[in-house]
């Protein structure tokens, strides 16, 4: 699904300088490295407050508890995404409040959120799913009329930029009150490793942030708040510092992929009678994380299947709603039936993309594709 070796081997000099430096330094837990990737991410982002963190998971725990929500609080969140946008929901003593998604774009809108109010809620949690930002401008004015905090999971959608409609433009994760990312080794800027952080425009609440995350002290041994320990380490910061200054590039590569793969299987099948290719969101672009089609005729278990005879892969993201998952039925309200993530649960399937990705690999997968519906 992803070559992170052959990514790897086209930086290896500065990677491996990287990481030697830190070894040579010996300043593992919070060196240099760490400060001065936050700088540089900070920049990239447009200039906000970057607190790196020890992965994505922890990140959003973090931004909520950084909130000061109280237990019973209801958070709104989309029922078609990955697990931890609602799993720090629950493990905060929060309400997960589930809301339906866009079939098209698989994000949630600001109609799904309406749906959601109560006089209970305080939050909302827009994912950027698979690589494309959410229709921010008028979730943001949602919030700001209802006084809602907006957590921004931009684990998949790093480098992506959202263009408001007076034509200025924001890098996704930078919109709301807190913005999180994820660098799992797989995602468009992943370390070796676990990473993350958080960011948000608010100098008082990125120190609080930092705060919360360093044990909740601001001198050391002088603990002001409950925290945790959540950091990236050296080695990481100093490898996401060189890949951060490829970031663009890598998602230009990604975005070539994905319209190479629409163009030549909208070809084959114009009328989308065996499958969906991608949409995108006039406001967005897209840095596609994951390219995933929605197929159709209850076949996609039989297109993994054959793919998987011919030796490729494919990934289902996500096979089961979050509102069907166990842990999730005692403490979640679900704001309506949520049959649109129900149907993208049961129906998506992604196809092998990445940054050294190259057409004679993708005819392969395309053709393979095409056969199946052949056969």
């Amino acid at each position: 699904m992803v070559d992170l070796k052959g990514q790897y081997l086209k930086i290896k000099d500065e990677v491996d300088a990287g990481i030697q430096n830190v070894i040579d330094n010996t300043a593992f837990i919070n060196g240099p490295i760490v400060k001065e990737f936050a700088e540089h991410l900070s920049q990239y982002m447009g200039g906000c407050f970057v607190t790196p963190c020890a992965n994505g998971t922890d990140a959003l725990q973090i931004a909520l508890m950084a909130l000061e929500l109280k237990p019973g609080d209801e958070v709104i969140v989309p029922a078609f995404t990955y697990v931890a946008s609602a799993e720090v929901i629950g493990l905060l003593g929060l309400t997960p409040v589930m809301v339906d998604v866009d079939y098209e774009t698989f994000n949630v809108s600001v109609d799904n959120i309406k749906k959601a109010l109560s006089p209970k809620t305080k939050a909302i949690i827009p994912v950027h799913l698979f690589g494309q930002s959410c229709d921010m401008e008028p979730i943001l004015a949602f919030a700001k009329v209802h006084n809602l905090f907006v957590i921004e999971d931009n684990a998949q959608a790093i480098g992506a930029e959202y263009t408001f409609s007076d034509g200025h433009k924001a890098k996704t994760g930078t919109m709301g009150t807190i913005g999180c990312t994820s660098f799992f080794p797989s995602k468009n800027l992943g370390c070796y490793g676990d990473g993350g952080a958080i960011f948000t425009k608010d100098e008082k609440l990125a120190e609080r942030i930092h705060m919360i995350a360093n044990h909740g002290q601001r001198v050391k041994y002088h603990h002001s708040v409950i925290g945790c320990n959540s950091r990236l380490d050296s080695i990481q910061a100093a490898i996401l510092d060189v890949k951060l200054k490829h970031l663009d590039e890598y998602g230009k590569a990604r975005y070539e992929a994905a319209s190479y793969y629409t163009t030549k299987l909208k070809k084959f099948d114009p009328e989308e009678k065996f499958f969906i290719t991608p949409k995108e969101l006039e406001k967005s672009t897209h840095v596609y994380h994951q390219y995933t089609l929605k197929i159709k005729n209850n076949k996609r278990d039989d297109l993994k299947a054959f793919l998987a005879e011919q030796g490729i892969p494919s990934m289902i993201y996500y096979p089961l709603p979050l509102q069907e998952q166990e842990a999730f039925k005692p403490i979640t309200r679900a704001a309506e039936a949520l049959e649109k993530s129900k149907e993208c649960a049961y129906s998506v399937l992604s196809l092998p993309i990445h940054t050294e990705m190259t057409k004679d690999v993708q005819d392969i997968i395309i053709k393979t594709v095409i056969d199946f519906y052949n056969v």
